[in-house]
Order: C-alpha cells, then sequence, then structure tokens
C-alpha cells in the first residue's frame, strides 16, 4: 500500500521590515509585502522615506495576503499593486480601506478578538499597535503548528496564556527622544515568552538592511534586549532564506 501523504514542512520566508512568506498547512500566506520601489510617509520624502536593498520578485501561487496595518509600511501600495486583484485579503479595518481602494475584491476585515477560518488555518486578531487605531497582531493555527505575530511589539493583555510554536515579532525597542517608542519588542519579550512558551522566536520589523533616510531618521533610537535566552532560541533571519516552523509536539 501507499504510504500516507505527508504535508509539506512548514515555513517562513523573512524579506525585511515587515514582510514575510508563510508556508503552513498547504498555503502560501502573503504577510504586510513591501517588495519593490520606496517607502514614504506623508507628507514627503524629507519626512521619512526607506529604500531596499534591492527589489524583491513577487511570490507566486500566493493563496491569501495578510495585512496587520493599513500604514505604508504593512500595506505598501506599489506592491499591493502587483499583487492578482482576486487574491484573499485578512486585514483590519484600516488595511481592510487600503486594500478596497487598490482594487482587492475579496476581504475579510477582522477586529481584535474576531476569528476567520481560512482553509486549514484558523486566524485570530489581536489588538495591536495603535497608530492612531488599534490594529492588529495575529495567532494562527493549524493542524501540526501555531504561530503569533505582531509587529510593533504589543501583546494584547486580554489573550490567554496558551502555547504557541512560533512567535514572530521585534525584539528591540525603536523610537525617538521625547514621543517614546513606537516599537517595543524587547520590553514585551519577556512577557511573550511567559505568555506562549514558543519554541522559536523569529527577529522581524527592524531587519533585512533596509535603509532610511529623511527628518525622522536622525532621531531613532534603538535598544536591544534586556537578557538573553537560554531556552528559547531568538532566530534572525536571513532575508529570502526558508526557516523551517516549529511543529506541535503529539
Amino acid at each position: 500500500p501507499n504510504p500516507p501523504a505527508m504535508s509539506p514542512a512548514a515555513s517562513a520566508t523573512y524579506f525585511g521590515a515587515n514582510s514575510w512568506l508563510l508556508e503552513i498547512a498547504n498555503l502560501r500566506i502573503l504577510v504586510d509585502p513591501w517588495l519593490v520601489d520606496d517607502l514614504v510617509f506623508p507628507p514627503g520624502p524629507w519626512l521619512l522615506k526607506g529604500e531596499l536593498p534591492k527589489p524583491w520578485p513577487i511570490p507566486n501561487q500566493l493563496d491569501l495576503l495578510l495585512l496587520t496595518q493599513g500604514l505604508a509600511d504593512h500595506a505598501h501600495p506599489a506592491t499591493l499593486s502587483r499583487l492578482p486583484k482576486d487574491l484573499p485579503v485578512v486585514t483590519s479595518a484600516a488595511g481592510a480601506k487600503v486594500a478596497k481602494a487598490l482594487g482587492f475584491s475579496r476581504i475579510q476585515s477582522l477586529r481584535p478578538g474576531q476569528k476567520h477560518r481560512f482553509q486549514g488555518v484558523q486566524i485570530e486578531a489581536t489588538a495591536g499597535a495603535r497608530v492612531p487605531m488599534v490594529e492588529n497582531g495575529y495567532l494562527l493555527d493549524w493542524s501540526d503548528g501555531s504561530l503569533y505575530l505582531e509587529p510593533h511589539g504589543v501583546l494584547d493583555p486580554s489573550l490567554r496564556q496558551r502555547r504557541v510554536n512560533t512567535l514572530i515579532t521585534p525584539v528591540v525597542d525603536l523610537g525617538l527622544p521625547l514621543a517614546g517608542n513606537f516599537i517595543t519588542g524587547a520590553s514585551v519579550l519577556t512577557e511573550l515568552v511567559e505568555r506562549f512558551q514558543p519554541d522559536q522566536i523569529l527577529a522581524s520589523t527592524t531587519g533585512g538592511d533596509v535603509q532610511f533616510t529623511g527628518l525622522i531618521s536622525r532621531f531613532l533610537q534603538g535598544t536591544e534586549p534586556a537578557k538573553r535566552w537560554d531556552a528559547t532560541a531568538i532566530t534572525t533571519p536571513e532575508p529570502g532564506t526558508p526557516i523551517m516552523l516549529a511543529k506541535a509536539q503529539g
């Protein structure tokens, strides 16, 4: 008799900034993609401009677009314009507005606490960064794994303690003098590990050799985590190289 079909190993590929390709449950899920062209925040590049070291090919055979926020570093208009407009989108309310304006036709907007099942993956939106409206993080569960991602280092206090195999999170704090930190990965790391007891942590948000220029970039200040983790390895991903994801035990 033929052996049972084995599902391919789950993996995550980083492209820098907030951009990931998740290959889980036989699905290809593109997260917060900024893959081509520059990143410019209003009112213009004099304030803040981001440049990729190189453009990335748009991944093919995608099943889902997952957006945490509607801001341009998560819902990058030039990148989203290159995706097929019938690609299903799961996103925050702000991200839904951007996706709709760009012509996407299959949009599922989630508020924190709401769930949506997409084929073999259960997606739960969590309360993320307030920029200025509360945006999303996500808990993903599938048959042999689980993953939590939130790009600013914000942990929804209403989330129960549970086991999550993989965390995708910033691991540094980043902010501006007087204004404070807008990325709090280092500050939240201890609580994340205690809450979820992960097998692996993948560092996100501030990687990929992205270059920022403009007025704001001169004042950005960052801090590293206060301690190294013995039980849980923090992986700094090499952009473009897939990382195998930990599987649920049993």
